[in-house]
């Protein structure tokens, strides 16, 4: 994404997603950009050709590219937190995010409330049995989003992962997800990412967390120092 044609490239992929959505009828969703992995001119490419929601997973990585965001004035768009958390990360970039979209334990949610008062947070919840995806018990959702709530926080909805598969076998995960939104009383619904955003939109997706099909595969094992070189 740092050729220079890279803004033509994005404006191109970005359209296609958002056909993509309409087909689905998600003509209204809220579209993420996930960049984790990319480098700061994509940061760049990716605002400049209108993704006013950014997706970030690592702290690091977000700090290297917050110049980015800095310069971009007027355009500055919301940055979300999708990444997991421990409270160290949290310090570190408590000023730069907007949205914390995988706060799933209270004890985030403490240091959360100490370092970005009213800060806007969706919980993160298992719709998976997958050990490798974090995420609060469903059962146990109701209970942390009432804590939250507590400590000042604006839980303005419910994230979720869906699990490894083919995109319908998501369907059932997706569809708990959202019955527990709608229980809740809340907002935003944050489910779907390439392979299974359809059927994320069908089951009630108010934003996808989209990166491959916007800026292509990730490098492979590229070293931290070389994520940035064109920063």
């Amino acid at each position: 994404m740092g050729a220079p044609d890279a803004r033509g490239v994005l404006n191109h992929r970005l359209e296609r997603l958002r056909t993509r959505l309409t087909a689905a009828g998600g003509q209204n969703i809220r579209i993420v950009a996930v960049t984790k992995g990319h480098t700061p001119a994509t940061v760049s490419a990716a605002i400049a050709a209108g993704c006013h929601d950014i997706g970030e997973s690592y702290a690091q990585e977000l700090c290297q590219k917050n110049p980015a965001l800095r310069t971009c004035g007027d355009q500055r768009p919301q940055v979300h937190f999708i990444g997991g958390l421990q409270r160290n990360k949290i310090r570190k970039i408590a000023e730069i995010v907007d949205i914390w979209q995988s706060i799933d334990r209270y004890s985030l949610g403490q240091e959360l409330a100490q370092r970005s008062p009213h800060a806007r947070v969706l919980v993160q919840v298992a719709i998976s049995d997958e050990e490798s995806k974090r995420g609060c018990a469903t059962n146990a959702v109701p209970e942390l989003v009432d804590k939250l709530t507590q400590l000042n926080l604006r839980v303005i909805g419910l994230m979720g992962i869906g699990p490894i598969g083919t995109p319908e076998e998501a369907r059932p995960a997706f569809r708990q997800l959202r019955q527990l939104v709608d229980q809740l009383g809340l907002k935003e619904c944050s489910m779907g990412m390439t392979n299974d955003l359809e059927v994320a939109v069908q089951e009630g997706s108010t934003m996808v967390r989209v990166g491959t099909d916007l800026f292509g595969p990730r490098p492979p094992r590229v070293p931290k120092q070389a994520i940035f070189a064109d920063g």
